[in-house]
């Protein structure tokens, strides 16, 4: 015969207390003696309660969960991000509720509206204009945001896009390239920290810049771009890529083309992706530490939710990443 399961009238009985104080013990909301605790504690363990998570949420107004957008699951990037805040919020206590959009802003609100009814707190990945974000702060719930803000009022946590570009571009700079190309994606707002880095790097060493724009972060895009760059006139014999799908079927589009990675030309990329060390060849990277970065934003999300002092920006800084797509062109 099965075991009924264990009610809180049950355990109120056991320990000789009333089901009130059972109920304000569990959910935190109020201190008890040490003996009427320890009693409490005895007879959860030997009963084996458990709460029921609903009626927990309409007592304390919790729901225990954290909503997290990301613009694309397919992309390894943001599947890092996810598998950091997941860590993070476990560790909490907390549990995540995904939602993607798909690249697609007009799917944003929608969902994130949709998606606030059901969490504590959201952490959001957007490509809505910054001076159409201002509906998210009217959902009333904590927020932080992937990236930098300049306008809105949110919380951030960001990788340092533009001192990872300029690390990336100094490196093919000391490797003796000087036709530098950049493949990016202009709808994205890390788009611009990174070429910002990269101009910034360039400028200083005089050496020219082209740009090429694509129209999706991915590896298909890469593909489809590089026989525009690679079959030109004078194609570059360096090129840094907005992502490192971008850069994967760029590479693979060139070593079809007849050009070979990197004697004809440098490849690299940003995330460093787990795919990247597998690549032939492997693949310079910049590491924006896409994990970290999911677990400071769940750390400052939970910190507003329970009313802790939490930083308005939190930066996670890269790491260069050197495999074999990069090659020296110094002569001697």
């Amino acid at each position: 015969m099965k075991k009924p399961i264990p009610t809180i009238r049950d355990v109120a009985a056991a320990a000789g207390v009333s089901t009130a104080t059972v109920s304000k013990f569990v959910n935190g909301a109020q201190r008890f003696s040490p003996a009427v605790e320890a009693a409490i504690g005895r007879v959860i363990a030997e009963l084996g309660y458990r709460t029921n998570p609903l009626a927990q949420s309409m007592i304390t107004g919790r729901t225990q969960s954290i909503g997290v957008s990301v613009l694309d699951v397919s992309n390894p990037h943001f599947a890092s991000v996810v598998k950091g805040a997941n860590r993070a919020a476990q560790a909490h206590g907390y549990t995540l509720l995904l939602v993607d959009t798909e690249e697609n802003p007009d799917r944003e609100r929608p969902l994130l509206e949709a998606l606030s009814r059901r969490v504590d707190g959201l952490i959001v990945n957007s490509r809505i204009p910054e001076s159409e974000m201002g509906w998210m702060t009217e959902l009333g719930k904590p927020l932080v945001f992937f990236g930098r803000l300049a306008q809105q009022d949110i919380p951030c946590v960001a990788g340092d896009d533009h001192r990872g570009a300029y690390m990336l571009t100094r490196h093919l700079v000391t490797l003796g390239h000087r036709k530098i190309a950049y493949l990016g994606f202009s709808k994205s707002r890390r788009d611009e920290e990174r070429l910002a880095g990269i101009r910034e790097c360039l400028a200083a060493h005089d050496i020219p810049l082209s740009v090429y724009d694509g129209g999706a972060p991915s590896a298909q895009e890469g593909e489809r771009v590089c026989s525009s760059v690679m079959l030109g006139v004078d194609h570059p014999d360096a090129l840094i890529c907005y992502n490192d799908l971008m850069a994967l079927g760029f590479m693979k589009a060139a070593q079809i083309l007849g050009f070979r990675v990197p004697a004809d030309i440098s490849v690299a990329g940003f995330d460093n992706i787990a795919f990247t060390n597998y690549a032939s060849p492997p693949l310079t990277t910049v590491d924006l530490q896409s994990e970290r970065l999911g677990a400071a934003a769940v750390e400052q999300l939970i910190a507003q939710i329970e009313g802790k002092p939490a930083a308005a920006f939190s930066m996670v800084e890269p790491q260069l990443v050197l495999r074999s797509s990069t090659a020296n062109r110094n002569q001697g």
